[in-house]
């Protein structure tokens, strides 16, 4: 199968490279998505209870959070809304968490949210104690002993601030994330000798993990005269970031910037390390609550917001990561970045216009970069403006420079509208070249084997092409579909029946999956499972051009089997 790419994913390797249904009977709850609150009448406090955890479920944290703590309110020693309560408070970023949190047992959640608040209230002893007692097991290990460093730095005790970190940075497979905040306190504390030696071993060990470190060395190295030290910190993120290159030439300008000022900036810097560093593999929940607690020292954080938003968005809420976004200043040289990830969301969410409006201003103020460009493409394909998009995809290439292998996903995706667009030829020339430059690229594999495939022509090369394609992405369903209706157009129905079935396991809520298993079950003889798969396929909104063919399957098999009285499915 093929179809339109998703909206180019935006890229933030620049952030970081380290490694309810019942709630009927008490309460009522309409959620309309990231389009507004959940609007709930709450009748006593398990009412609450159901309608608060069905809102949190649906994504609304700040209306479940209003209805807990109502609940809550209504039953003050119900231990499970004040946990629920609590949690919702946190995802809401509400200040009744930190209240809550004093009651809250176990966990570090509540002993992060009240350390956050010593160190706001300058309590730098106790935010010291909370960080010391926090549990050394799992992944706060890693950053304990810099958030105990930053508390006793600003309690005043910077001997001791370098003590905790000085044998991490004699021997620790990370002594250059310990070597780092040595450095920057060494910084703050104006000993230039002391912090020069930290930084040239953090940058000597494993330069700098996430694009705030290089920010940090790169302005020491502008500081201390040695500006030719600045491209050498950020050329990493040039090459492996995609998007985040537009940002570095500001970054460079503005490198004698001083990043860390105080201990609350040093700890916010601590926690977006660690959410980088944990975010996937099931780290998601520890990693958003890392980075409110870090926005919550240092709101112009604009790394920590650009990879909060990018969560929000991938977990389906791309209207509240705009919110996010909203308080970036105009003169942060970040700027650009954020009005790429801000054109992306708004493409995303419909209002391709509006998307359009902020590139506009980007290709004006950075006219010789390809990134609005790139932007502006994705976002007219998205939108099916094809004829639009290939326009746009021309101009990226006429400003991505001399040709490279990563320009194979610029001639793929003009290639796909060119063949949205009904011009065929140029879409199989545009294909062809992405495959020149990405010979083992699988979706360029999978997209020019499955036309071929459905043009009936070059149907033993589309084979080789497709079968490389899945065994590249063995499980990715929409290639396995592909190589399945080759075989069921070579005539092999055993063998695409297999393989279509396995593609519909993959992604089972397809239409075209369930489209084509339908048509291998029929060849096979399966004539009733026939008839089943297509009108699922017809359940899960096929598009407009498959729908009548759907239809007219399933009007010819009943009036084959005899069974004239029954109607298809209705989509």
């Amino acid at each position: 199968m093929i179809g339109l790419p998703p909206l180019r994913r935006f890229v933030l390797l620049g952030l970081t490279m380290l490694s309810a249904c019942g709630a009927a009977d008490y309460g009522r709850a309409t959620a309309s998505g990231d389009t507004g609150p959940v609007s709930v009448t709450v009748t006593g406090p398990m009412g609450a209870y159901l309608a608060g955890r069905s809102a949190l479920a649906m994504g609304d944290a700040d209306s479940a959070a209003s209805m807990l703590l109502q609940g809550l309110k209504m039953d003050p020693d119900n231990t499970d809304l004040k946990g629920a309560a609590f949690m919702a408070a946190v995802r809401a970023g509400r200040p009744e968490a930190t209240v809550l949190a004093r009651d809250v047992q176990g966990g570090i959640t509540p002993q992060l949210l009240l350390a956050n608040a010593d160190v706001k209230a300058g309590h730098w002893g106790a935010a010291e104690r909370r960080f010391a007692g926090i549990s050394r097991n799992g992944p706060l290990l890693i950053v304990q002993p810099i958030m105990v460093a930053w508390t006793q730095y600003g309690d005043g005790r910077i001997d001791a601030a370098l003590a905790t970190l000085q044998p991490l940075v004699d021997g620790n497979r990370l002594r250059g994330l310990y070597a780092l905040h040595a450095g920057l306190i060494a910084d703050l504390g104006e000993r230039a000798g002391q912090a020069e030696r930290f930084y040239r071993i953090a940058d000597s060990s494993a330069g700098a993990s996430n694009a705030q470190q290089a920010r940090m060395l790169a302005s020491w190295y502008a500081r201390s005269g040695k500006m030719a030290e600045v491209p050498r910190v950020f050329r990493p993120f040039e090459s492996n970031a995609g998007s985040f290159s537009i940002a570095i030439p500001n970054l460079q300008h503005d490198a004698a910037q001083i990043q860390v000022r105080t201990p609350q900036d040093g700890l916010a810097d601590a926690y977006f390390s660690l959410a980088g560093a944990v975010r996937g593999d099931q780290g998601n929940d520890l990693s958003e609550l890392l980075l409110k607690l870090a926005l919550d020292l240092r709101p112009d954080h604009t790394l920590a917001r650009l990879l909060y938003a990018e969560m929000l968005d991938d977990d389906g809420h791309p209207d509240q990561a705009l919110i996010q976004l909203d308080p970036v200043r105009s003169s942060d040289p970040l700027l650009p970045l954020v009005q790429l990830r801000q054109a992306a969301l708004l493409a995303k969410t419909g209002k391709t216009d509006l998307a359009l409006g902020i590139l506009d201003r980007l290709q004006h103020d950075y006219p010789d970069r390809p990134e609005p460009y790139v932007m502006r493409a994705d976002a007219l394909r998205d939108a099916k403006r094809f004829p639009e998009a290939i326009t746009a995809f021309t101009a990226a290439l006429a400003h991505s420079g001399k040709q490279q292998s990563n320009q194979w996903a610029l001639y793929y995706q003009r290639g796909i509208s060119y063949d949205q667009a009904k011009q065929p030829d140029k879409a199989e020339a545009d294909l062809l070249k992405a495959l020149e430059l990405a010979p083992d690229q699988p979706f360029v594999l999978n997209y020019l084997g499955y036309s071929w495939t459905e043009q009936g022509r070059n149907l033993d090369r589309a084979h080789q092409m497709i079968q490389r394609a899945v065994t590249l992405r063995p499980d990715d369903g929409a290639i396995v579909d592909s190589l399945g209706w080759l075989e069921l157009k070579q005539g092999n129905v055993k063998g695409s029946v297999q393989l279509l079935q396995r593609a519909v396991e993959l992604e089972p809520a397809d239409p075209t999956l369930n489209g084509h298993l339908g048509d291998a079950y029929w060849a096979a003889g399966r004539k009733l499972e026939a008839q089943f798969q297509w009108r699922r396929a017809l359940v899960f909104n096929p598009e407009p051009d498959d729908l009548p063919k759907l239809q007219a399957k399933l009007r010819d098999s009943e009036t084959a089997l005899g069974n004239v009285s029954a109607k298809p499915a209705a989509p």
